[in-house]
């Protein structure tokens, strides 16, 4: 008999999805669209096709003691006594050797949506209660402008519900690749409806994505790391046009006088930022430029809506800042159909709901999460804060989803002890000494925590395999080792601390949202700051000023850096002419899945390069080619298209790396050629400002 079971992903995007199960004989045999959902909510391929990791032949079904060395995938099976044993007493070794600062915490987005099976504040709680660790701070994803972001508005809670898109007249996706990378379970649909309405939805990408093919109307081209360039050139046209909101500007924010004399050119810090001007730094023409400026100052409300990609740029904190001072001088912050400018669809608060408490710790050093491999490596005579000898991954696949593979596997390699929890033996996971199998989001009961103003609970489909447990049970089983386990469970099990959750929560029925698998709030039209633009006074910003501020003081005494968004350019090298994006495929959720055949062979890897590049290097379609950065080469296959930019070559993110002999990847894995760097003040990623050259090596 089939069974129609609520669930959601508890995974690393930004969906949020209401999905149903279709369970018979103990097995999930589809998973669809919840018939509880939305109108407009609807899952993707990567919720749709989630059974293929649950039943993927090289799931892992017993913990794993290693053999060989660190990376070879060399290990034995151990039952489960000999793994947490092991475990706790290398744990307890090291923190008395070496102080609890000395174990790193990598808990991460394997499960991160979860109010109980989250990935990182199961790792925390138990390192916490643990007497302490070194953590890592900021997130790949959102660093820099997570990190401005109250420095201007002086809240992280910036965006929108997709719902108050039918409110917009205009949309711009600024680096935002909806239809791949999600932006919550609304989002795609509320876009076509708003393009039958026929709303312009501009798409400003250096490639031409499926956003733009299946949502957008216009692609506007531009080069990795330049927004900011591009982002000041219309306002210049917004200023000298006269398209600025100037009772807005004056009533919401400060700073904007001297911004826009920079602007302009009158402060005596560089050029004028005319279209001529930022055509020749982002390749966008000036003529495109000042029609987008036009159509943008005279079309009200309109929603700039950015994608973490703009920002994930060497300077990605200027632009997050410029996105801003443009929704403020045009009037569309806080506004029914605009936005801030600061966040995208998403990113407001979630209905009130528990989750697993994580307690204060006693020690608990942190370093960026951009440069954990640096701070692995170097210690504190690098200037970290810690000696770091032991790595606790949950949830993550850190050594090839950070920057610089190779560097990477260094770190893991340098450590006396690492354990990781994970469905499958990932490169991380190889490089590990005891990788414990954890259970998969079907396999457990637990509220989600969704993009939207709504939460989902995801019932327990199916029962996991016989030797696989929950991340829960075994920091449980771990911590009653080591001596706190009352405090790490609170004598609570699965059950009871969902029910503890919801006892002080918004949802009303426990019984009824689980039978639904979703309680949606009243409110679906949210937009960040309506309250403030509606009374300034009564609703101030938690800023110095209490308005929006296009010049932060706070900001240059604090970072070093300028009150006033600047233009950072990139250095050149002419080593590598070619700057690298690296973006998300449909199919998997970073590098979640590249070991599974289905989702690898529906978008399959290669390196997208524009007909004048690789006709000046002799390249064909199809040809096999070597790319090079100062920190690896990768072997992929050339895809010639006119839907990339000149000057600029993709390769999609999360695939697995394969080094030969020579230390050259075959496996197509872009974090080969990323760098440590960051960008600063945020000590954030940058992984779309890489350059890279490009050579033949065969024929296809």
């Amino acid at each position: 008999m089939e069974q129609m079971i609520p669930v959601a992903c508890n995974r690393d995007c930004l969906g949020g999805c209401p999905l149903v199960a279709n369970v018979e004989d103990g097995c999930v045999k589809r998973i669809g669209n919840s018939p509880y959902r939305g109108p407009y909510m609807e899952g993707c391929v990567k919720g749709f096709q989630a059974a293929r990791a649950l039943y993927a032949p090289d799931r892992l079904q017993h913990p794993l003691i290693r053999t060989g060395e660190r990376g070879a995938g060399q290990f034995r099976e151990a039952p489960w006594d000999e793994a947490l044993t092991l475990v706790a007493r290398r744990l307890a070794e090291i923190k008395a050797r070496y102080g609890a600062q000395s174990i790193l915490k990598l808990g991460g987005s394997g499960a991160c949506r979860g109010a109980l099976h989250n990935t990182g504040s199961l790792t925390a709680r138990f390192l916490h209660l643990f007497g302490g660790c070194t953590r890592t701070y900021a997130s790949y994803s959102s660093g820099a402008v997570t990190f401005v972001t109250p420095y201007i508005l002086g809240d992280c809670s910036a965006g929108l519900d997709a719902g108050s898109l039918r409110h917009s007249n205009l949309i711009i996706l600024w680096g935002a690749n909806v239809a791949d990378c999600r932006y919550g379970a609304e989002s795609a649909a509320r876009l076509r409806e708003a393009r039958a309405r026929r709303v312009p939805i501009i798409v400003i990408d250096p490639r031409r994505s499926a956003t733009v093919r299946e949502l957008g109307t216009q692609w506007v081209p531009i080069r990795p790391g330049t927004d900011s360039a591009l982002l000041m050139a219309v306002l210049y046209v917004l200023c000298t046009e006269g398209l600025v909101d100037r009772s807005f500007v004056a009533r919401y924010s400060v700073g904007f006088d001297a911004l826009e004399a920079r602007i302009l050119g009158r402060d005596g810090s560089g050029p004028a930022c005319t279209p001529e001007w930022a055509e020749t730094c982002c390749g966008t023409p000036a003529t495109t430029i000042r029609e987008l400026a036009r159509l943008y100052g005279r079309t009200k409300p309109a929603a700039l809506i950015p994608g973490l990609s703009m920002q994930r740029t060497l300077g990605g904190e200027e632009t997050a800042r410029l996105a801003v001072a443009l929704q403020v001088a045009t009037g569309n912050l806080g506004r029914p159909g605009g936005s801030s400018g600061a966040y995208g669809i998403g990113f407001l608060d979630s209905p009130r709901m528990g989750s697993l408490p994580v307690p204060p710790a006693a020690i608990e050093p942190r370093i960026p999460v951009y440069r954990w491999a640096d701070a692995v490596l170097a210690g504190q005579s690098g200037g970290y804060p810690s000696d770091l000898r032991a790595i606790y991954a949950v949830g993550i696949n850190y050594v090839t989803q950070g920057a610089d593979v190779q560097k990477n596997r260094r770190a893991f390699q340098q450590v006396e002890f690492s354990v990781c929890h994970d469905l499958f033996l990932t490169p991380t996971a190889a490089c590990c000494d005891v990788v414990l199998p954890a259970t998969h989001w079907l396999e457990r009961d637990d509220i989600i925590f969704a993009t939207g103003n709504y939460l989902l609970f995801s019932n327990r489909a199916v029962e996991p395999p016989a030797d696989v447990r929950h991340d829960y049970d075994i920091f449980a089983d771990l911590a009653h080792r080591l001596g706190f386990g009352e405090a790490f469970t609170e004598g609570k099990d699965e059950a009871a601390w969902l029910r503890s959750f919801i006892a002080g929560s918004d949802v009303p029925d426990y019984d009824e949202f689980r039978r639904t698998g979703i309680w949606v709030a009243p409110e679906q039209e949210r937009v960040a700051f309506s309250d403030f633009v509606a009374d300034p006074v009564a609703h101030p910003l938690q800023t110095p000023s209490g308005r929006v501020e296009l010049l932060s003081e706070a900001y240059a005494r604090e970072t070093g850096f300028s009150p006033l968004p600047a233009w950072r350019p990139q250095p050149a090298d002419a080593r590598y002419p070619l700057q690298l994006i690296t973006p998300k495929s449909r199919y998997r959720l970073h590098s979640q899945w590249a070991n599974i055949p289905w989702f690898t062979n529906h978008e399959p890897q290669s390196l997208w390069i524009h007909p004048q590049d690789a006709a000046s290097r002799g390249i064909a379609n199809g040809q096999e080619v070597l790319v090079e950065s100062p920190e690896g080469r990768v072997h992929t296959v050339a895809r010639i298209t006119e839907d990339i930019a000149p000057g600029v070559v993709s390769l999609l993110e999360g695939f697995w790396p394969a080094f030969d002999a020579d230390g050259v990847d075959h496996g197509g894995c872009a974090n080969t050629l990323t760098s440590t760097t960051p960008t600063l003040p945020s000590q954030a990623s940058r992984t779309h400002s890489v350059l890279v050259q490009v050579k033949g090596v065969g024929r296809g």
